[in-house]
């Protein structure tokens, strides 16, 4: 680092799934040479793939992410969007076997373009398997010139003030140290950066278990009559089996399968020890599942896939000087109940990738000065502090809404005060919405502001603007959605105080008018 000479910087990335790849597929566009560390095996060897499919959660890819993939890579954007499946609403099925629909479009008819693909789709959730979506980021950030992949190496210390860090190479289980000007970490929920941060920050760290574990079970694909595979389900729904403590939901793949999610208390799950305890409570709780899912396949999931906790943690701030930034799970692990993960990850991405931008911050920079400790890039300090201050209310906002969530899906879906809600809600909507996010203005919007609707109009359900509305923030959204229910909940006190008023008034004049009939 003696040299006097400008030149592009060097970013490590630490971290290889989906943030971290759109990461450094950002930072490479801006022009910094970027190299990205991984602990596991490269994801897209075949050893690698039976590991990961035992370990994920399907994922729900909805406006936030594609906002994000489109600002940063729109042309990829559009590939991988040819690979999802659209999901309309949610498939409620109750004990008895019978499916109810619930769409997320209002009408059927809004929808946002997608640039490059022709197509134009309605407000749905869109399934991906997390190993295709992550194959494919990582085939894209290596077709950039300007970043490096390395897999098996895990990180062992940080030294932020003098831009190194040591890492493990776990093949021939030697040590090397690596120089950086900045580091990202995206290592997930039990990151390494963010414990090297804490080192060196006052960080506010909390974590909680809730009660409840998770199992992965796989539900096969039927035939039809040419016996060519088919779904067993309706493919464009999320299937909700909802049990008030527990629920299972099935979300469709390419293959015509469906990835099937158990969550339940660890209580329920201590006592499927046995086949037959197994077997016998879903045929109690899950009779038309289970049909689907085959008792032996059923079994055979229990035994070989592992029950996996389900953790939150908020941290603050997320940034150390101009030296690190932690993104994703890093910063903000959450339940996956409202299926924001993986968008509020990549989301993460884009709204770092706009204050980079508004501050001016360069690949370029004096290298000489880099070399001294006290030496500090602003407009880099200036958009890392932005980030942190900014979008802390945001991330702790759908942390706490994620949470909320898993009551209403194991349970509210199926209740007439929720239906009732939701109707209310799409009515209202439909009175007093003036415009569509597929805009081309606020598309490109996005780009460039973080959030460019911070005083959304009209009445908006709150989950439209959390899933389908990446123009306003996780924050606004929760607060707009609170204001909402008060004003629902006011005209409801002033309804039943009139109806309370007109049946004394009735009473009372029903009461003189008997009198004077005697």
């Amino acid at each position: 680092m003696a040299s006097t000479h400008v030149s592009s910087r060097k970013v490590v990335i630490v971290g290889a799934g989906p943030v971290g790849c759109l990461a450094a597929i950002a930072l490479a566009n801006l022009g910094w040479n970027v190299d990205v560390y991984e602990a596991r095996p490269d994801l897209r060897l075949p050893s690698s793939k039976a590991a990961a499919q035992q370990r994920s959660i399907n994922l729900a890819i909805s406006s936030r992410g594609i906002a994000a993939l489109q600002a940063v890579d729109q042309a990829a954007a559009a590939r991988f969007l040819e690979t999802v499946i659209p999901m309309r609403g949610r498939m409620i099925h109750d004990v008895q076997g019978n499916q109810h629909s619930q769409l997320y479009d209002k009408d059927g008819q809004v929808g946002n373009y997608i640039p490059h693909s022709g197509r134009l789709l309605n407000f749905c959730i869109n399934s991906i398997d997390r190993a295709l979506l992550n194959e494919g980021l990582l085939e894209e950030a290596s077709a950039v010139p300007n970043i490096r992949l390395f897999f098996k190496h895990k990180v062992l210390s940080v030294d932020f003030d003098n831009r190194n860090m040591v890492l493990r190479d776990i093949d021939s289980e030697s040590d090397v140290r690596i120089d950086f000007h900045f580091c990202i970490g995206a290592d997930g929920s039990y990151s390494v950066i963010r414990r090297q941060l804490m080192r060196v920050v006052r960080m506010d760290f909390q974590q909680e278990y809730i009660p409840h574990e998770y199992i992965e079970l796989k539900m096969p694909a039927g035939q039809d009559e040419h016996g060519k595979p088919t779904f067993l389900l309706d493919p464009n729904h999320l299937h909700i089996w909802p049990r008030h403590s527990f629920m299972l939901i099935a979300l469709p793949n390419k293959d015509k399968t469906f990835t099937s999610t158990l969550f339940a208390p660890t209580i329920e799950f201590d006592r499927l020890i046995s086949p037959e305890t197994i077997l016998s409570w879903f045929k109690a709780h899950f009779p038309d599942a289970l049909a689907l899912l085959g008792e032996d396949k059923l079994l055979e999931d229990f035994q070989k896939n592992p029950r996996s906790p389900l953790v939150s943690t908020k941290s603050k701030p997320y940034h150390y000087k101009d030296r690190c930034v932690i993104l994703g799970d890093a910063a903000h692990s959450m339940v996956p109940f409202y299926g924001q993960g993986l968008n509020c990850g990549l989301e993460d991405v884009r709204v770092l990738r706009t204050l980079f931008q508004d501050e001016g911050v360069t690949a370029t920079y004096p290298l000489a000065e880099l070399g001294i400790n006290g030496i500090v890039d602003q407009p880099l300090f200036a958009a890392l502090a932005r980030y942190s201050e900014s979008r802390h209310d945001d991330l702790v906002a759908i942390s706490e809404l994620a949470m909320d969530n898993y009551i209403e899906m194991r349970h509210s879906v199926t209740t007439p005060a929720y239906i009732f809600r939701k109707t209310l809600d799409n009515i209202l909507f439909t009175l007093t919405s003036r415009n569509s996010t597929s805009s081309p203005f606020v598309r490109q919007a996005l780009s460039r502001i973080p959030f460019p609707s911070t005083d959304p109009s009209g009445w908006l359900p709150l989950y439209t603007m959390v899933t389908f509305r990446p123009d306003i923030s996780y924050a606004t959204a929760k607060k707009k959605a609170a204001r909402q229910t008060a004003i629902i909940s006011t005209v409801g006190q002033f309804g039943a105080a009139m109806l309370g008023a007109s049946g004394v008034y009735l009473t009372l004049r029903a009461s003189s008018w008997l009198r004077s009939r005697r």
